[in-house]
């Protein structure tokens, strides 16, 4: 068998889970506004990108060059910024019906727009994903005002995941085990990295993601490449092979990887390296608890590996936050002071990576529960031989 067979209906398939409506963006741009002002903000100004999808389901077609702004204001209607020739699109997005919609033209100054929505001295968080011009064009119209980063301002704003993010989170777990489970079933040797991220995809696809963000099939060698990606090196038995894949289902994200070895024969040295992973990554999913700083969990997995004697090849933070987006806010690494609380969703993903030779990487997706963490992912830590 040299590639799974993926064709027809989809198997496993789970049911859809309900659309967010109207209300629940409204909720969530009302708590934003009254976040923003506990902050000492005057209010957040949104851009194109994931804030702007999370507050109000808004995804422009197109990001361009033309200013796209939600404007939200503690006590304040929400206002939503857009070209005009884009209102017809803004307009069916789910939580933009009831909002004020401001519209201008090509020609007019979009900045004129946006700034009777501002208090001239105000002080604004900004979505990260703002483009530079767009933010130089208020501070030029709003001289007097001041600007911080949406994530230094706000770094819980979509940090911590009500039930339905949860269940979504948790089904794109689902189907990505699901998809691990079915690329043990394929022939690695002699065939092509990129014939086996090949197969990664399409599972992902089949088993209802409906983005694949990242396929890492680091083969020997490229395996102590944290983020190769993957290419024309033909698999040989004997490789030791990183797999690091995911994607978006129903809008959210999954990203697992094991490490699986091409043969029946372990040799010792890479059965030792992947002990000391397992063991670094199960050390930090049990200190996950309510209360705990983020940069614990990076603490805890990277004590384990450097008293193993390979600190120096853990070269990366152990985790970062999962939602709307594959990588976002918290991080899991030292420095990171964010205490965790329920709700949060995080990878937890321990590595060692020896130059030239090969690497070893483990990583869930976790939740914070009201006393512990619970995987997304649950297929087995066990090094597995695959032919």
């Amino acid at each position: 068998m040299t590639g799974p067979h993926v064709t027809g209906p989809q198997e496993d398939a789970a049911a859809a889970p309900r659309p967010f409506t109207r209300e629940d963006y409204r909720a969530r741009m009302d708590r934003a506004a009254g976040d923003a002002t506990a902050a000492g903000l005057a209010g957040l100004v949104i851009a194109p990108g994931p804030d702007l999808e999370y507050l109000c389901g808004y995804r422009p077609t197109a990001i361009t060059e033309r200013l796209t702004a939600l404007v939200l204001t503690a006590g304040r209607e929400p206002a939503l910024v857009v070209p005009k020739l884009e209102r017809p699109d803004a307009e069916k997005a789910p939580g933009v019906p009831g909002l004020r919609l401001v519209d201008w033209s090509d020609g007019e100054d979009p900045y004129a727009s946006a700034v009777p929505l501002l208090d001239a001295g105000g002080r604004y968080g900004v979505s990260d994903s703002a483009w530079a011009m767009h933010l130089l064009g208020l501070q030029s119209a709003l001289p007097r005002s001041g600007w911080t980063s949406l994530t230094a301002a706000l770094p819980m704003l979509r940090a911590v995941k009500d039930t339905d993010e949860l269940e979504r989170l948790a089904a794109a777990g689902g189907a990505a085990d699901a998809a691990y489970r079915r690329i043990l079933e394929v022939e690695f040797a002699g065939r092509r990295e990129s014939d086996v991220a090949a197969d990664l995809s399409a599972l992902l696809i089949h088993y209802g993601h409906s983005q694949v963000d990242f396929t890492v099939v680091g083969s020997g060698p490229n395996g102590a490449d944290p983020h190769h990606e993957a290419d024309d090196r033909v698999i040989r038995a004997g490789d030791t092979v990183v797999l690091d894949f995911g994607g978006l289902k129903d809008g959210y994200g999954s990203d697992t990887t094991r490490t699986v070895y091409v043969g029946t024969e372990v040799p010792a040295e890479v059965q030792e390296v992947h002990d000391v992973v397992r063991r670094a990554q199960q050390l930090a999913f049990e200190a996950v608890r309510p209360g705990v700083e983020c940069q614990e969990i990076d603490r805890v997995a990277r004590r384990v590996i450097t008293e193993a004697g390979y600190g120096e090849y853990f070269i990366h933070r152990t985790g970062h936050g999962i939602g709307i987006t594959t990588h976002e806010p918290p991080y899991m690494v030292e420095g990171e002071r964010q205490r965790l609380v329920p709700g949060m969703c995080f990878s937890i993903e321990p590595g060692i990576y020896l130059p030239g030779r090969f690497g070893v990487r483990i990583e869930d997706i976790v939740t914070v529960t009201d006393r512990a963490g619970r995987r997304f992912n649950n297929t087995p830590h066990e090094l597995q031989c695959v032919s």
